[in-house]
């Protein structure tokens, strides 16, 4: 039902707000997130908003007292669509049934919000046309590191600058892990099981530890602040489950330590292309990636005239990212239904995505000790034209299962990993080699 302007309109009432009456919100999926959505718009805390309606599967075993009397209980994403609610809230995840409802609650002249990460990276500028098309908003601010309001910053905040690169750790979970492998000296395996008991990684992590899900929020971040169109699956991934807890060791004594770190940068000197992945690297101890603890998260933009910005906290879990969902929703009543306040950004269109970037390496390896290794190694590494920095080795291994570490000076990943195809063959090797580049100070090579 369409809001009518009234003539009494009191100036005291919220910005986009006609007549005082509150913009009435739908909210479909009815776990974690959106248990804390519903808080906060039970709260009172925005008069400009009023929870009306409430979808989930099973949804009498999903019903909670404190939920006001007059908000609607329903199983229909039918009901849904056509109800009255201005604007639906997406919080099924996935990409269907989440994406017909996003399209058909556009379609209908409803505003979404949505924290669906995986839509917007794989359908988000063709959701975005279409909620122009319609007159309508389709905001998806905690689809990115939970409650850091990143992709305001880079669309609003930061538009008058030109951005070239964004890096950051944009994995709670993997953070998790990682920490927990440096400070506590724990190995993944167990590393792992900690973060599922606690509840910060899914019973099956691929997404998380294999890079799917940060690869998903950055590709998001590469439209928004670097106005680049991406496919998806060409920004490479590395899984952390490669990572030893004695790499940390080694990364101590390279005044490192490490971290997934998701980075986008626009190849200097070459039209529509970006250097792109999400991986496992080796950051300095004075960086602020090496400083983030837990499951939070940071992120760094570079602009050409504004230099370096930082964010962060917490990016996941049910309070910070209904703060980034509740705040969409406010911008919307702000600026007030069909104002069109946050226009689809023009995009390069398809850009591709270099993924041969040159950068210093730590490389592990573990062997059946032998005279003679470090010799074999260098005369390949220096066969293509590899230099090594340096080389250290730990006391204290069993030397039938030895590990030792090689940096190696700045060269393309190609060229690495072309080197360590040979050297792989080698018969002293227990396992493969395990590299991870080694960032600088702002998380870029």
């Amino acid at each position: 039902m369409q809001k009518q302007k009234s003539d009494t309109a009191s100036l005291d009432a919220p910005e986009g707000v006609v007549g005082g009456a509150p913009l009435t919100v739908a909210i479909v999926g009815f776990g974690t997130v959106g248990r804390s959505v519903a808080k906060v718009l039970s709260s009172g805390m925005h008069p400009s908003l009023r929870l009306a309606m409430i979808c989930n599967r099973g949804v009498e075993r999903k019903k909670v007292d404190w939920v006001p009397r007059g908000v609607e209980w329903t199983e229909s994403i039918e009901a849904v669509i056509g109800s009255d609610a201005d604007i639906v809230v997406e919080l099924m995840g996935g990409l269907e049934p989440a994406g017909e409802l996003i399209r058909r609650s556009l379609q209908a002249g409803k505003s979404v919000v949505t924290a669906n990460k995986q839509l917007i990276a794989t359908h988000g500028i063709e959701l975005l046309v279409l909620a122009r098309r319609h007159k309508r908003e389709l905001l998806f601010e905690a689809s990115v590191a939970g409650g850091i309001p990143i992709v305001r910053a880079v669309r609003e905040g930061l538009a008058g600058d030109r951005l070239f690169r964004i890096a950051g750790i944009l994995n709670g979970t993997c953070n998790y892990i990682l920490t927990r492998m440096d400070g506590a000296g724990l190995s993944f395996a167990d590393a792992l099981k900690e973060a599922q008991v606690l509840g910060y990684a899914e019973a099956d992590p691929t997404a998380d530890v294999d890079g799917y899900d940060a690869r998903a929020k950055i590709a998001i971040l590469i439209a928004s602040g670097l106005g680049c169109q991406v496919n998806l699956d060409d920004i490479p991934c590395r899984s952390i489950s490669s990572i030893n807890n004695v790499d940390f060791m080694y990364a101590r004594r390279l005044d490192c330590t490490i971290r997934q770190v998701s980075w986008a940068e626009r190849a200097p000197g070459v039209d529509r292309q970006l250097f792109a992945s999400v991986r496992p690297a080796l950051v300095p101890l004075s960086s602020p990636l090496a400083r983030v603890e837990g499951s939070q998260n940071l992120v760094t933009v570079q602009g050409e005239f504004g230099g370096a910005n930082t964010f962060s906290g917490f990016g996941a879990g049910g309070d910070p990212t209904a703060v980034a969902i509740v705040s969409d929703l406010m911008s919307i009543a702000r600026t007030g239904l069909g104002a069109e306040a946050h226009f689809v950004q023009q995009l390069e269109g398809q850009v591709s995505v270099g993924t041969d970037f040159t950068s210093p390496h730590y490389v592990r390896f573990t062997v059946a000790d032998r005279p003679g290794i470090i010799a074999s190694l260098a005369t390949l590494l220096s066969a293509h034209g590899i230099n090594i920095d340096a080389v250290l080795q730990l006391p204290g291994h069993d030397k039938a299962e030895l590990p030792f570490v090689m940096t190696v000076e700045a060269c393309p990943l190609s060229v690495l990993d072309a080197a360590l195809a040979d050297i792989n063959a080698l018969p002293f090797h227990v396992c493969r080699p395990m590299a991870v580049p080694i960032l600088g100070a702002q998380g870029n090579s």
